[in-house]
């Protein structure tokens, strides 16, 4: 008789979901977790991320206010209160996650490092435990790159960025993405200095007309973008003062001079440790292998979740969202036996940065390379009524659809994009037809407004063809 029925290996969203309903349904299980409750979003990926940017947006709207009549004096940033903000926003979400309220659910938590002995048996915190089944869920951590001189030369990554006790004089971030644009931008609104350095282009996964204004309200903020531009190695360059410093040495020669290194450049799967090959589980640098109902391929006793699973070979997402996805996923097919399979194709990403960049399903290249026949459609976010109230410039809604009116991908570069986002996850899920967005009702004045006009645009030339304008003057003559 196995000594659980389910063991969930990390505490992450994916693990706590999987633990909350399988423990709920009267299974008996064990949580193992080596480090904090809440794993990577909680604790230092999007609740201090966001909480950082909130401040950032507070200073920026204050050095802005100017163009609505309203004149402040230049924010004073108290650090200290900064870092307590964003502590207090983990701390106040922290005990939906805690050890005390999953052992509330009856589930056992294990605080150690898990791995496997067996094929149905794990070790953790010097026990054995056998299982009918086994979760991992142990997520992904921030790629080091191997870079000459790095060693010597401390370095950040978002684990360790929220613990500065004081602002970084000049961030040299590693990586064009959204973990790096993000703190760009909130690093150079809360008055430091900041580079960043990226190998290929801007967001480079996104499209690159969205990635255009993005790039642009960067710049205003101040952040110094090196496009194009690859990290030879970095050297220590300590000041008289004795605080930290560094030089990234650029390969066209370029020399620049930091005080602190953040490295974004990708996520990696943690599998270090968990001696897949004891379990007789699959995985690869991109995560475990698992079936598109993610089910290891190689040991049926064991599923696979959120950054570390790899199913079907498509490659990992590493979104919190898409966690929450494959636990619903999990617990269809694991519990309920029932037919269920990973689907990205209307999955959203967000960069939030001001403006968000929200992209769902395909962007145009995407949709090419795909092979489909598209028609793009874009309406400017700046020329809806609400933008002209709020005084802002830089924004577009772009649709990618087939010529038969269906939805296959969406952006929007806009404040608050991601909030947006939902409509087009709902209509390429749904296979809705186009024209339920430009039908939709909208609020007025609001920045959905674009997305709608941009649908409209659409139909407007069969609405005034020749044929229709026929029409209409045959049936203004009867009463």
């Amino acid at each position: 008789m196995p000594d659980f029925d389910l063991v969930v290996i990390g505490a992450g969203a994916a693990g706590l979901s999987t633990a909350a309903f399988s423990a709920g349904l009267g299974l008996k299980v064990a949580l193992v977790e080596r480090g904090r409750m809440g794993g990577d979003c909680l604790n230092f990926g999007c609740v201090p991320s966001k909480a950082l940017l909130a401040a950032a947006h507070a200073a920026a709207s204050a050095r802005r206010a100017h163009r609505f009549g309203i004149r402040l004096p230049e924010p004073e940033i108290d650090w200290a209160a900064l870092r307590a903000h964003v502590q207090g926003a983990i701390d106040r979400i922290a005990p939906i996650d805690s050890e005390a309220r999953y052992r509330g659910m009856g589930v056992e938590v294990i605080r150690a490092s898990a791995h496997f002995v067996a094929p149905d048996m794990i070790e953790a915190g010097g026990r054995r435990l056998t299982f009918r089944r086994c979760v991992i869920a142990a997520g992904s951590q921030a790629i080091v790159p191997d870079i000459p001189g790095l060693g010597p030369v401390p370095w950040l990554t978002n684990e360790t960025i929220f613990e500065l006790e004081e602002p970084p004089g000049h961030l040299i971030i590693l990586g064009g993405g959204p973990i790096g644009l993000e703190m760009a931008q909130a690093h150079a609104r809360l008055g430091c200095l900041v580079t960043v350095i990226e190998a290929g282009r801007l967001a480079g996964r996104d499209d690159p007309e969205l990635a255009d204004g993005l790039r642009r309200a960067l710049v205003r903020d101040g952040v110094t973008l090196l496009e194009g531009a690859k990290l030879a190695r970095v050297s220590s360059d300590r000041p008289e003062d004795g605080g930290p410093g560094l030089v990234a040495h650029l390969e066209d020669g370029r020399q620049i001079g930091g005080t602190h290194l953040l490295l974004a450049v990708g996520r990696a799967p943690r599998l270090a440790g968990l001696d897949l090959a004891a379990g007789q589980v699959a995985a690869t640098r991109q995560g475990i292998a698992t079936d598109a109902g993610l089910r290891s391929t190689t040991n049926r006793r064991v599923w696979a979740v959120g950054d570390i699973a790899d199913p079907a070979g498509i490659g990992p997402r590493a979104f919190t969202h898409v966690a929450s996805q494959h636990a619903g996923i999990l617990a269809r097919r694991m519990l309920f036996r029932l037919p269920a399979s990973v689907d990205y194709a209307a999955l959203p990403r967000v960069t939030y940065t001001d403006p968000e960049l929200a992209q769902v399903g395909m962007t145009e290249a995407e949709a090419r390379d795909a092979g489909h026949d598209i028609r793009l459609l874009r309406f400017p976010v700046a020329e809806t009524d609400r933008a002209v109230a709020e005084g802002i410039e830089e924004g577009l809604a772009k649709l990618v659809v087939t010529p038969g009116g269906r939805l296959l991908g969406a952006g929007i570069l806009a404040p608050h994009a991601g909030e947006m986002a939902g409509t087009f996850g709902l209509m390429i899920g749904r296979k809705l037809p186009l024209s339920a967005l430009a039908g939709l009702v909208l609020p007025y004045p609001t920045l959905a407004e674009a997305a709608k006009r941009a649908a409209g645009d659409f139909y407007a030339p069969k609405l005034l063809s020749p044929l229709v304008k026929r029409v209409v003057g045959l049936l203004k003559r009867l009463p």
